[in-house]
């Protein structure tokens, strides 16, 4: 489930990335969004393979970082005018839905 929820969330990324450089030609934060928010579900992704349980947990509390940082990069494009209400809150409140799952995942190890 988050597997497919946080690559679904890379891709809506990738497009924001791409319209933010195309239309706003705004480079410097969105590239930022575009490494923490793709970020998230390559850890994911490389904490099922991961040696050992604690290697695993690694990812994912990596995957949360990269999320909160995500978090931060859309909060300033959309503070500073470059992504407009409706977009911001759909990409958001998906980016807060994939901190709530890896919370709730990552809970009992803390």
């Amino acid at each position: 489930m988050i597997v497919d929820k946080s690559k679904a969330f890379a891709l809506k990324v990738i497009a924001l990335y791409k319209k933010l450089c195309d239309t706003n030609r705004e480079f410097v934060m969105s590239k930022q969004l575009l490494k923490s928010g793709t970020s998230i579900g390559a850890n994911i992704k490389e904490a099922q393979q991961g040696q050992s349980k604690a290697d695993f947990y690694a990812k994912l509390y990596i995957s949360l970082k990269e999320a909160s940082e995500t978090e931060y990069w859309l909060e300033l494009l959309h503070e500073s005018g470059y992504i407009g209400e409706e977009e911001f809150s759909t990409i958001y409140q998906d980016c807060q839905e994939i901190i709530k799952l890896l919370v709730a995942i990552t809970k009992h190890r803390r």
